[in-house]
């Protein structure tokens, strides 16, 4: 095994560390932060979410430590949340006297490429292409559309907690709401420039679609091993999402599978989620394990972090 490396991708809900020699994975983590709590409405990151932020980054320090991961070898991007903030730079200052690596703020078409080479990196064979990778986040949702790597992409600005915040108002959400929340995707979608119609396969990955996995495969666990690579229906999913969006936030913390964290935005990514499959023409799509984090992961000794 060669020398470790870590890559740390910070979003509008959670930030996440792998630490391994891609594509082998010695260690995963996840904390749900809510960096973006409020951003959409405020255009600024609350002091807040930045503690709970620099704590769980605190954390996460310690374990690159323990495995003797340096600076030079970690490589920490953060994404739509820290773009779209007035006060970027505090958040930057902050990263940086924790753990000495400069923070890279993604764009959109930057976060979108490192989508697309973690999830369809560790494939063997590739599967039918075009392939639409899906990454659905607390603030954006990126689609790739590649054949021989991207061709077509995009980061639109719709998340679950962006689209949480800004519609479903309501314990579970009006019919008004989940009117206005999916009227606010199509949007999105059709403005996109991906023709989503036109993928061969699709694959999904994120905490949302990967949550939304376990409750379509009826998962007594978060099990990343039982949906890594599964083969779901588009016609389960949609149901099990209308089920999802319809239950009170108390519900769906009850299921086995679903993090606290999530509970209350997972509806507004269940319905992002629903609106893409509409639009693809296959009746299955793949889940991969594999994400940004192992994109991030693979570009280290090409890209610096410090």
């Amino acid at each position: 095994m060669g020398e470790l490396v870590g890559a740390i991708d910070c979003g509008t809900n959670s930030i996440k560390l792998l630490i391994g020699t891609p594509p082998a994975v010695v260690l995963r983590e996840s904390r749900v932060v809510r960096l973006g709590q409020g951003v959409d409405t405020t255009g600024e990151l609350s002091q807040e979410a930045l503690a709970r932020t620099f704590a769980a980054i605190d954390e996460l320090g310690g374990m690159l430590r323990d495995l003797g991961v340096p600076p030079e070898r970690t490589r920490f991007c953060a994404t739509s949340a820290t773009r779209d903030a007035r006060n970027a730079a505090v958040f930057v200052e902050g990263v940086r006297a924790r753990l000495g690596v400069t923070p890279q703020v993604l764009s959109g078409a930057e976060e979108a490429a490192l989508v697309y080479a973690g999830a369809v990196g560790p494939l063997t064979p590739m599967p039918p292409e075009p392939v639409l990778v899906v990454d659905i986040g607390g603030g954006s949702t990126e689609l790739v559309l590649g054949e021989d790597g991207p061709r077509e992409s995009t980061s639109m600005d719709i998340g679950s907690v962006r689209l949480h915040e800004r519609h479903l108002h309501s314990d579970p959400p009006t019919g008004a709401q989940v009117a206005a929340c999916v009227a606010d995707v199509e949007r999105h979608l059709d403005d996109s420039g991906v023709d989503v119609a036109s993928a061969r396969t699709v694959i999904g990955t994120s905490g949302t679609i990967k949550t939304i996995a376990c409750g379509v495969l009826g998962l007594a666990v978060y099990d990343r091993d039982a949906f890594d690579g599964a083969e779901l229906s588009v016609a389960d999913t949609l149901d099990f999402c209308d089920r999802l969006v319809a239950m009170r936030v108390e519900q769906r913390r009850a299921l086995p599978y679903m993090h606290p964290g999530r509970a209350d935005v997972v509806g507004a990514g269940a319905l992002i989620w629903t609106r893409i499959l509409a639009r693809a023409l296959g009746p299955t799509y793949r889940v991969s394990e594999a994400d940004i984090l192992h994109g991030i992961a693979a570009s280290i000794g090409t890209s610096t972090g410090s």
